[in-house]
């Protein structure tokens, strides 16, 4: 948070331009955890929509990619993935369940943490992907993460209901 000085103590143009800050950082407080959390929730909820037939059926291009697609890239050496059934289907449902999660403001911290860990998979999978995708994702997951939910969340309300 900003560390802004008595406004009391200022006068004029500098009274003017603290009060502004102080009211931005009010009005971003509230906007930026909603912001992070859909910037977050869209990339993966859009790529676990592309997983799935119908209710609870992976696609066979999902089966397909996981099995014979994907490879880890770890250390200049390239190794299948182990289990590409059970992965493909974990993916697909945490690529809907966490983004969701995300949207509501419910176990937020949770998803985010979700998110995170398929981002560090994702890039073992792309290393490519970095700069362009995986930096973003991850740095809006640990923001997710260190400051919370945000007041129009599930989680906040939640909070107020049990004090």
């Amino acid at each position: 948070m900003i560390d802004v000085p008595k406004v009391k103590q200022l006068t004029g143009l500098p009274r003017m331009v603290n009060c502004t800050l102080a009211g931005m950082t009010k009005a971003a407080a509230i906007a930026a955890p909603i912001f992070l959390r859909v910037a977050l929730a869209l990339p993966f909820f859009k790529s676990g929509l592309t997983k799935w037939d119908g209710f609870l059926s992976l696609s066979p291009v999902t089966t397909f990619l996981f099995e014979e697609e994907f490879k880890l890239h770890i250390l200049g050496h390239v190794y299948d993935l182990p289990a590409p059934k059970i992965l493909a289907l974990a993916a697909g449902s945490a690529e809907i369940i966490f983004p969701i999660l995300l949207i509501l403001g419910l176990g937020t911290r949770f998803s985010a943490i979700g998110l995170l860990g398929m981002t560090a998979v994702i890039q073992l999978i792309v290393p490519d992907g970095w700069a362009n995708f995986h930096l973003p994702w991850a740095t809006m997951a640990i923001a997710l993460i260190a400051v919370g939910p945000g007041r129009l969340s599930l989680d906040h309300w939640i909070a107020k209901a049990v004090q």
